[in-house]
């Protein structure tokens, strides 16, 4: 056979989200706005002799580190996409760092309820009025990075390609599991400026200490509950779960015509827009591999097909990637 002939039937394993390149850009913007207000407020509560914006800017330092990783990953999946290392690319890296993220997301949700429960008991002082600007600032740098890392195309029916050039609508195997981390990130402190602000203006006016523990407790329930929807998400994709049982209904739909049979089949996502796709056939009637993936040509996603074709009381007739 010649190379050329070879070469016709290769293609790329680059199964990376269409807008990759720009969620990394603002990932790595939202990363050195979140490390200045950390700076800012760990100086800031050292001046004012505030306890509680010492703390919360260390809290930050943890939101800083886990945003990095979101940016390193973009980095990593991008530099290493033609990589032959990886069988079939880099696209579930983000779902390795949004599983990573969402376990810091977890302990932070810990520490701030453990935080607020010593405080229930044992009430510190605090520095209204100080602590009530800096909170205000902080969650102006919150929402502005929420802004900037609000992946529209994850809550609308915008169009979306896939490597063909094929248009298609964005489903739940579209979104950038990655760039949600880091927006439940900035979404989760800003829900912490947000409380805190409404405690300390609680305890400024009305003397009523016991909201700021209270507001940090529910606080971190509400985070707890983000991260555990995190962790069974990218889980679920780190374990090559099923990522959309309708497709995979479709799927059977259109192979299974005439004596046509599955023996086998296998779907699984790749990364953000991309699903693969591995099939046994069995028939009476076998045909060749390309028949069978034009039945499948109007299913959106379908990024990498494989299939292996059985004619019936015989060994395979053929696979096609």
């Amino acid at each position: 056979m010649h190379t050329h002939t070879i070469e016709n039937f290769r293609h790329e394993h680059v199964f990376l989200g269409a807008r990759h390149d720009r969620n990394e850009r603002r990932t790595w913007l939202v990363v050195a706005l979140t490390a200045v207000m950390m700076v800012a407020e760990i100086a800031g509560g050292t001046i004012f002799g505030s306890m509680a914006l010492v703390a919360d800017g260390w809290h930050m330092l943890t939101h800083a580190g886990a945003l990095t990783i979101a940016a390193l990953a973009y980095r990593f999946a991008r530099r290493h996409a033609h990589d032959d290392r990886f069988a079939f690319g880099t696209g579930k890296l983000g779902e390795l760092a949004a599983f990573s993220s969402a376990m810091i997301l977890a302990m932070i949700a810990l520490l701030i309820g453990y935080e607020s429960a010593l405080r229930l008991v044992e009430p510190v002082a605090i520095r209204f009025d100080q602590a009530v600007a800096i909170a205000v600032v902080g969650l102006i740098v919150n929402l502005v990075s929420a802004w900037l890392l609000w992946d529209r195309a994850d809550h609308s029916h915008a169009h979306a390609h896939d490597h063909h050039g094929h248009a298609h609508h964005a489903h739940g195997h579209d979104h950038d599991r990655n760039l949600r981390a880091a927006f439940l990130h900035v979404v989760a402190d800003a829900l912490t400026s947000v409380l805190a602000i409404t405690a300390l203006l609680a305890g400024r006016f009305y003397g009523w200490i016991w909201m700021d523990p209270l507001m940090g407790i529910v606080g971190a329930l509400v985070i707890a509950h983000w991260s555990v929807g995190m962790l069974r998400g990218a889980g679920a994709v780190l374990l090559d779960a099923v990522p959309d049982r309708g497709i995979a209904a479709e799927v059977r739909r259109q192979l299974e015509v005439g004596g046509d049979r599955l023996a086998d089949l296998h779907l699984w996502r790749l990364g953000p827009g991309h699903l693969g796709l591995v099939t046994s056939i069995v028939s009476d009637t076998p045909q060749a591999p390309d028949a069978y993936k034009a039945r499948l040509d109007g299913i959106e996603g379908l990024s990498h097909i494989t299939v292996e074709v059985h004619a019936c009381g015989h060994g395979p007739h053929d696979a096609a990637p």
